[in-house]
Formats: C-alpha cells, sequence, structure tokens
C-alpha cells in the first residue's frame, strides 16, 4: 500500500505545479543617456524599474559631461545609439542588437549623415 500511496502522492505534486500559475518573467531595463556637446555617453542593463536604469545611465555619463540626457530606455531588449556629423545622432531599440543598431542608424540619418553606432546595450531579458 505505502508504494501506490507515494506514487499517487507524488502524481498529484506534479498536477499541482504543472497547473499552477507560470513564473512571470522579470523585467530588465536599460538605457543610454548621451550628451551632444561632448559626445560622452553612459549606459546600464538589468535593472528592475526604468526610472533605475535612466537614473545609472544619466550617472555614468554625467562623470563626463553636464549636459546628458535619456536617448533610449528599453524593457527586455536591446538599444542603441548612433552619432553622425554635425552633432546629429540618432537612437533605437530592439528585440536583438541588429534590430537595435538598425533602427538607431535610421533615426540617425533622418538628421544627418554619415552615422556610426557608438554603443549599444542588451539586457538578459
Amino acid at each position: 500500500m505505502k508504494p501506490v500511496f507515494l506514487a499517487a502522492l507524488g502524481a498529484v505534486a506534479i498536477a499541482v505545479t504543472l497547473a499552477g500559475p507560470g513564473v512571470a518573467s522579470a523585467n530588465n531595463f536599460g538605457a543610454i543617456a548621451y550628451s551632444p556637446n561632448t559626445g560622452s555617453h553612459g549606459y546600464s542593463y538589468d535593472y528592475p524599474s526604468r526610472g533605475q536604469a535612466e537614473g545609472h545611465a544619466l550617472a555614468e555619463c554625467r562623470k563626463y559631461a553636464g549636459d546628458c540626457r535619456v536617448a533610449i530606455w528599453f524593457r527586455n531588449a536591446c538599444g542603441a545609439l548612433a552619432i553622425g556629423n554635425n552633432g546629429g545622432w540618432g537612437s533605437g531599440w530592439g528585440d536583438s542588437r541588429q534590430r537595435a543598431e538598425y533602427e538607431a542608424i535610421n533615426s540617425c540619418q533622418q538628421h544627418t549623415g554619415n552615422c556610426g553606432i557608438k554603443r549599444w546595450v542588451c539586457t538578459t531579458r
């Protein structure tokens, strides 16, 4: 009797585990901050909130410049910053590094030419 009871108890435990609510995936936030006057930047990834991610990126950038601003923030994704001629820049995000870089270059090219990626960063999702 004992082996049958233990086997039944094990089957119930497995069924309850499988039927229970799924574990929600964590939200990981990142950001890139940029200073148009100096070209300095800061970045962050895997922070639990948008505010914390932006705050860290701004703090890193402000070590080198006083006019830093958040260029892009993202959640469970990648972000990129592209820099072009005459202080022009653009930013973008996407579900991969390549998509984020594409969006940043496209954004930059709407304002200036000769755009290239200055920084990219991804959360671990």
